[in-house]
């Protein structure tokens, strides 16, 4: 009889759901909502979690315990006393098998390290940065918010808050002008400068994401202080690894970074400046793109869990949700 098990990404924009036997076979895979327990309460995780779960089980032709293990990265779940909330509102799912949650970081070290262990650096919305040793015995992190404080930044609010310090830069001659002014000046529908400025002051124009492609696009276009915002970024984004692999004290090892989050795509030069980061520490890493998607490595950590331990079923299960799945992106 088969033994199947349960992956799960559950994030502050979507949740993925998979189901998949100890042959890296998958069976049944779902999509549900935003599950962040920070905006959608832990009321609103669990209702998602059940949701997108039962899906995929129906897809699957498979019952809740049937399930032999499961493992879950869980975007909000960022300090050990957040665990048994997070264990409490996972419970109405009615597992009967052993689980493992990690904070959603954490998948992409089991999606995309050759070996299951390194370093993972996230760019998107925000920023995070997440690390385990070559035994897993020792975890590496950073705060992974609250940049004005814990001075971690570059994830894409703060490239647009960047970016628009250049652009007030200009404003009160403290710096050079910018392609930047007039591209922001015509994506919020300011008048003009004086308008931008006192807008976004008085909140009038309010930023969104948007302007972190149009800030990568004003790079490619040659722009030298949007180049700097970029570079800037990378430094912050490579300091973050830097980190986390002083922590687990990988400056000799050999070993993968994966870089996930969207904010990769937006110019070559924010990996580059990342890589030389990274390797002025740890000339031996190796940079790894993320390109399965993450709820991969919740399969994989629930079949850990369960005690079984085979990264050779990796390729099987990215292969297996790209049949189901064909625009599924990591």
């Amino acid at each position: 009889m088969a033994r199947y098990f349960l992956g799960v990404d559950i994030g502050g924009t979507k949740t993925h759901a998979v189901i998949a036997d100890e042959n890296g076979h998958v069976a049944g895979f779902a999509q549900g909502g935003p599950g962040n327990w920070e905006g959608v309460g832990y009321e609103g995780f669990t209702r998602v979690l059940l949701a997108t779960v039962n899906k995929a089980l129906e897809m699957a032709n498979v019952e809740v315990g049937q399930i032999a293990g499961a493992g879950m990265g869980i975007g909000g779940y960022d300090w050990p006393s957040q665990r048994q909330p997070h264990l409490r509102a996972i419970e109405p799912l009615g597992l009967r098998c052993p689980l493992e949650i990690v904070n959603d970081a954490v998948l992409g070290i089991l999606a995309g390290a050759e070996d299951g262990w390194g370093v993972s650096v996230v760019a998107g919305t925000g920023c995070n940065c997440r690390g385990w040793n070559r035994d897993r015995t020792r975890t590496g992190r950073v705060v992974g918010g609250h940049g004005e404080w814990s001075g971690e930044y570059a994830g894409g609010y703060d490239i647009v808050a960047r970016a628009m310090r250049a652009i007030v830069f200009e404003w009160v001659k403290r710096g050079p002008a910018t392609a930047l002014t007039p591209a922001f000046i015509q994506r919020l529908g300011a008048r003009n400068l004086d308008d931008l400025v006192e807008g976004v002051y008085l909140g009038w124009y309010r930023f969104d994401p948007a302007l972190v492609l149009l800030t990568f696009e004003i790079a490619r276009q040659g722009d030298a202080q949007a180049l700097e915002v970029v570079r800037w970024a990378g430094e912050e984004l490579g300091m973050m690894a830097v980190s986390v692999i002083r922590q687990l004290e990988l400056e000799e090892e050999t070993f993968d970074v994966v870089l996930i989050g969207s904010l990769y795509k937006g110019h070559p030069l924010l990996t580059e400046t990342l890589a030389a980061t990274v390797h002025g520490v740890a000339p031996r890493a190796r940079l790894v793109r993320l390109e399965a998607p993450p709820v991969v490595g919740g399969v994989l950590l629930g079949m850990e869990a369960a005690g079984l331990r085979d990264y050779r079923l990796r390729s099987d299960l990215i292969a297996g949700l790209q049949r189901l799945t064909p625009r599924l992106a990591g």
